[in-house]
């Protein structure tokens, strides 16, 4: 454990937003998780919705350091790629 207070201050503000990236993590994979099903369901008009929710919430995790931009931009392509893939 951290003796100098300046330590301990960076042991809590380190914890603190090591929970905040994991709940962003996790709400990203969520609707990661919900378009694809909605998209292999066949279901187009929900998993348009779900799509345009996914990729603001991507954007949103590059925004807040969640995810590289690069990264970022593979995910929505690929989701993209599916959408399109599944429509037709």
């Amino acid at each position: 454990m951290p003796i100098i207070e300046s330590a301990k201050k960076r042991v809590r503000i380190t914890e603190r937003k090591t929970r905040r990236n994991r709940l962003l993590k996790s709400r990203l994979k969520t609707a990661i998780k919900r378009f694809e099903r909605a998209a292999l369901e066949g279901d187009r008009e929900k998993s348009s919705q779900e799509l345009v929710r996914v990729q603001k919430i991507i954007d949103q995790s590059v925004a807040k350091g969640i995810l590289h931009k690069n990264n970022a931009a593979r995910k929505k392509s690929r989701l993209a790629r599916l959408y399109n893939k599944t429509a037709s």
